[in-house]
């Protein structure tokens, strides 16, 4: 099924402009090679970036490219597993045509690639198709990773295309969507219908798209992008730390961001706090901390608790200290039995490669406080197939220390446990076993707030004084040594691992440590006034 425009004779020049169509579709008209360039260009990797940071689709624009951070080791792993998956994907798809590309010539592609549609092929790769704003100020360009026939009349003939874009990712994530849809806003100048559908092919299923209602939501985010490029000014910095990490332009973001002092750098402030702080003139870490918590989740509309946790956080870093949460009865809000001491601890830190659904390390350091000897046990699969035996032997070393609480950090290596007994089973008691777990994460972030501007494990392990031995480990990079260590069957990748994961372990044994001295004085007194 296709949405068509009303039917107009094909013309020998190309294609003719749409005529009118129900408000929802509105689509742009051809760039053609008779056309001057428009004077700013929206492709469909611009718009996808845009999607997640308007900051980096700006910087990829105009900025300075010797500003770039060289692209980690696990980026480049992503990239090529990600060509590997299009090529299988691909591999399904026959006979496949691949347009001549002249490049810095968006015209000249789109004209080979619109004189494939014309002959009716099947499936066109890679082919460029590039559309204006009516006024002629905007280039559209869209470059999908295949263009499918399908039945159905257009200017074409008795046929008309769809878009497909294929991604290793496992879920239709927004962008995806948006950019898929995209695809087909740029085709409909040419072929005059626009699917009522787009297409993904995500790493485990396929996807398909609703493009009447992604229609607005694309016009909406066309007019944005539009608007930032144009506006002659970098958008505003934000570090997030969840889509920043692997972004070449982490590091000229977070110098901008240090030098502004920026809220962002504090733990816990979202874009959609900021807005809120932001709107009541608390732009900066001193305005924040000077606030009591009541007023500002009255003014903000914040939940006490994270109105209370923000200034902390602010409080904390204008003075360099830890600051105790409290409850109502001024009492420290950890108990000596949410943090327990034995004469043996355990601490335990799992390495996994996701792509693989793969546990490769269980590493587990064994703490003799009555000797203050520090062992650390490596349970390796050093092949996939030897998950099963490294995850046997985990449960023979933790039931070998019956009485020990196994502290790590996050909720992952508890999910793992339970996720592994019920893939393999298990020797012992699972439940009995998870009950000895002890995420000091969760303490620590539940209790203390720290004058840091992270609380993952190595922002809080550094702020005590830990370092790793290799600076620049990280559980990324463990993945890329992992897969290196599959190729190559070279030891050094599976020591680099080792050394990593046994760090891991030493951190979390010094913030369980750092934890436990910061609260025995808080306890001694609550112990008192109670």
């Amino acid at each position: 099924m296709v949405a068509r425009f009303p039917t107009l004779p094909l013309q020998d020049a190309g294609p003719p402009t749409p005529a009118s169509a129900p408000d929802w579709m509105s689509p742009p008209i051809p760039w053609q090679s008779q056309q001057s360039a428009p004077q700013q260009t929206i492709d469909d990797s611009t718009l996808f970036t845009f999607l997640r940071c308007q900051r980096r689709a700006y910087l990829d624009t105009y900025g300075n490219a010797e500003l770039q951070a060289t692209p980690s080791d696990y980026l480049v792993k992503l990239k090529g597993d990600s060509a590997v998956h299009r090529k299988t994907v691909l591999a399904e798809f026959q006979p496949i045509s691949n347009p001549n590309r002249h490049r810095n010539d968006v015209a000249a592609s789109t004209q080979a690639t619109y004189a494939l549609m014309q002959q009716g092929v099947d499936h066109i790769c890679r082919g460029t198709v590039a559309a204006v704003k009516e006024d002629g100020t905007i280039g559209y360009v869209s470059q999908p990773d295949l263009w499918i026939k399908q039945p159905g009349a257009s200017w074409l003939g008795n046929w008309h295309y769809v878009p497909l874009d294929i991604k290793l990712g496992k879920k239709p994530k927004q962008e995806y969507q948006l950019t898929a849809a995209f695809h087909a806003y740029v085709l409909a100048a040419w072929q005059g219908v626009i699917p009522v559908t787009a297409h993904l092919r995500l790493r485990e299923r396929p996807y398909v798209i609703d493009m009447e209602k992604q229609w607005p939501i694309l016009l909406e985010l066309l007019d944005n992008c539009e608007t930032v490029l144009t506006a002659e000014k970098t958008p505003d910095v934000f570090i997030s730390r969840s889509r920043c990490d692997m972004c070449v332009w982490l590091n000229h973001c977070y110098e901008v961001a240090q030098e502004q002092n920026h809220l962002s750098l504090l733990p816990g402030v979202t874009l959609n706090r900021y807005r809120h702080l932001d709107k009541l003139g608390l732009t900066t870490v001193e305005t924040l901390a000077r606030n009591q918590p009541a007023t500002l989740a009255q003014a903000s509309g914040f939940e006490l608790k994270v109105a209370e946790k923000l200034v902390h956080q602010a409080q904390a870093k204008m003075s360099g200290v830890a600051i105790a949460r409290t409850d109502s009865n001024n009492n420290f809000t950890l108990s000596p039995q949410e943090l327990p001491s034995a004469p043996i601890e355990l601490y335990f830190d799992i390495e996994a490669a996701p792509d693989q659904d793969l546990i490769y390390l269980h590493g587990i350091l064994v703490v003799n406080n009555q000797t203050q000897a520090e062992t650390f046990i490596p349970l390796v699969a050093r092949e996939p197939e030897s998950e099963v035996t490294a995850w046997n032997q985990f449960q023979h070393v933790v039931a070998h220390y019956p009485d020990s609480p196994i502290y790590h950090f996050c909720p992952y290596e508890a999910q793992t446990v339970r996720r592994l007994a019920e893939r393999y089973g298990s020797i012992i008691d699972i439940d009995e076993l998870l009950g000895r777990f002890v995420d000091i994460h969760k303490r620590i972030v539940d209790t203390v707030t720290l004058p840091i501007e992270s609380y993952a494990l190595k922002h809080i392990a550094r702020w005590i004084g830990f370092e790793w031995r290799d600076s620049s480990a990280n559980g990324a990079q463990s993945i890329c040594w992992y897969d290196n260590w599959l190729e190559s069957q070279d030891e050094q990748y599976l020591n680099d691992i080792l050394k990593y994961n046994e760090d891991d372990c030493r951190a979390t044994f010094w913030v369980k440590r750092w934890l436990a001295n910061f609260a025995a004085p808080l306890w001694e007194n609550d112990a008192e006034a109670g």
